[in-house]
């Protein structure tokens, strides 16, 4: 089985995705991992990565050739597989692969406020990060795969993760799976 968990910066789709590979012995598979570490190789931050993919559309195109490539090796050796990422749900239906999929969302607000708890910055500058990060993806996502993120039809789910915690939003997935 494969699930796809998308969702904007800050939404829990992470923290869902490592709880749900946790309490159900799922591979995890998380894009935005390997985005930060692709980000990291380049001696880039992550608006800084950001930037230089929306000219440099093979960043995206690597990324998601790995991504891609790590779901579709673990399903082969026969493990259940979770991956966390903004179009990742997308690019799996565009191909056709069967999956899951579960969108989370969140008021901006919240999520700035996530991200800047997390990442121990002010607020502000989460809520600059988050919209830049938004806008780049908006235009990358769609220039290089015709996919427009505010277009959510292609889930099978979408949750608001404001009053939820992961647990509840994990819950709301596996029922979907064992039901």
């Amino acid at each position: 089985m494969i699930i796809a968990i998308g969702g904007p910066p800050g939404s829990g789709k992470t923290t869902v995705a490592e709880h749900f590979a946790n309490a159900h012995g799922y591979v995890l598979v998380s894009a935005g991992m390997m985005f930060r570490q692709m980000a990291q190789a380049h001696g880039a931050d992550l608006s800084e990565f950001s930037r230089e993919a929306e000219h440099d559309h093979t960043i995206d195109r690597e990324l998601d050739r790995r991504v891609l490539e790590e779901i579709m090796r673990q399903d082969a050796f026969g493990s259940d597989v979770i991956v966390d990422g903004r179009i990742q749900a997308y690019l799996l239906a565009q191909r056709k692969i069967p999956c899951l999929k579960a969108w989370i969302d969140a008021p901006f607000e919240i999520r700035a406020g996530r991200i800047a708890d997390r990442e121990g910055k002010p607020v502000e500058v989460a809520r600059k990060e988050i919209a830049d990060r938004e806008a780049s993806e908006r235009t990358r996502y769609r220039a290089i795969y015709g996919i427009d993120l505010s277009d959510t039809t292609v889930f099978d789910l979408v949750i608001d993760s404001s009053d939820k915690t992961p647990d509840e939003i994990v819950s709301l997935v596996w029922s979907r799976v064992a039901g």
